[in-house]
Parts: C-alpha cells; structure tokens; sequence
C-alpha cells in the first residue's frame, strides 16, 4: 500500500507531537515532585528552627534569665553549685539561693572565707539579672529570745548587703530582711553544737516576675 507523502509527514509531525507532550508532562511531573520534595524539607527545617526558639525561650524561663547567653547562666549556676554548694530553687517568680554564707555565734560580721561565695553571686546577678530585685533574707540559731534574734538575722542580712554593695551591685536592687530562728536548718542546734552554723546564714532571693523559673539543682 502506498503512503502518500504527505500522510507520512502528517504522521511523522503526530508522532513528535505526542512525543513531545509525553515528554514535557513527564517534565512537569518531575518538576512538581522536586518542589514538593523541596517544599518538605524547607517546612522540616523550619519546624527543626522553631523548636529550637521555643527550646532557648523555655530554657531562658527556666532560669529566670533576663539578659545574656542561656548555657552561659547555665555553666555558672553549676559552678556556684560544684565550687559552693549553692542550692538553687524554683520558687512562683523567682529563684531562691541557698549559699554557704554563715557566722560565728552571736555575731554578724561577713567571715573572710565566704568572700569567694559572694562575690561569685554578685556576678551573676550583675550579668544576668540587672535590674531585679535581690532580699538577702538572715536567720539565727534558737539561743537568746525571738526579739533578739530577730535583730541579729537582720545585722547580718545588713552586713551580706553592705559586701555586695561593695561588689558593685546597687543599694537600690538589695533589701534584707530578718527572720531569726525561725526555719532553722538543724532544729535545737545554736552555739557549738553540730549543724549550728547552718542555722546561722543568709538566704537569697532573686524576683523575677514575668519570667517561669524551674529549679536547677
């Protein structure tokens, strides 16, 4: 059977034509593929970057951080841990500081070995916690009369104040208060007996209000 040459040319330019629609959905699917595939690892990454905002935010809550680095608070919370014996603890908008700082029976006089402690605390509250409001809170053991000692936790939550002052913090951010022998550490120790100087010291308290704080010890 003969093809005329004109069928053979229309038959040719069909085939191209169907060729070339083949190939160009082919194209358009591989396209949309790769865009789609595209699409999905750009939302991963953005959904990886979103939880390591949210991840610093609830960290820098954690700690009560108002200004600088989060593993920087971090590190040296665990220091003042590991060097001190600091015990650091949540508390509704603040954390609260139990530091090695206790003194001699009956007197309120900042003893030269706790000077290391203190002036660790006041670097970090200068650097990560300007502007807040610092208590140093003062207990005694239960010798002498609930009078008395309240008047002597105090002294020495004056004598805490008057060091940090010296340390460059501001007499506006620190308040003392006194609580005598209440909350005593070691029940019934005073004078030389074991546990005693514990229930002499001083106790911190950080506010920070509008920041959550989890205990880190």
């Amino acid at each position: 059977m003969r093809v005329h040459s004109g069928s053979l040319a229309t038959y040719i330019a069909a085939f191209f034509l169907v060729s070339g629609c083949a190939t160009t959905g082919a194209l358009r699917r591989a396209t949309a593929a790769q865009q789609s595939a595209l699409a999905q690892q750009q939302n991963a990454l953005a959904a990886e970057r979103n939880d390591r905002i949210a991840s610093d935010s609830a960290l820098r809550q954690e700690l009560g951080l108002v200004r600088g680095d989060v593993q920087s608070l971090r590190t040296e919370l665990e220091a003042m841990r590991t060097d001190f014996g600091a015990k650091i603890t949540a508390m509704q908008d603040g954390l609260r500081f139990d530091m090695p700082v206790n003194f001699a029976f009956n007197n309120a006089s900042v003893m030269d070995q706790d000077h290391a402690t203190l002036d660790r605390f006041a670097h970090v509250v200068q650097q990560y916690y300007p502007g807040t409001k610092v208590t140093v809170e003062g207990f005694a053991d239960p010798a002498g009369s609930t009078s008395y000692n309240l008047a002597l936790s105090k002294r020495r939550a004056d004598a805490v104040r008057q060091y940090l002052v010296s340390q460059g913090m501001s007499t506006e951010q620190l308040s003392t208060v006194g609580y005598g022998k209440t909350r005593l550490v070691v029940p019934g120790a005073w004078g030389d007996k074991p546990g005693a100087e514990q229930n002499r010291r001083v106790v911190f308290v950080i506010e920070t209000r509008g920041n959550a704080v989890v205990s880190s010890n």
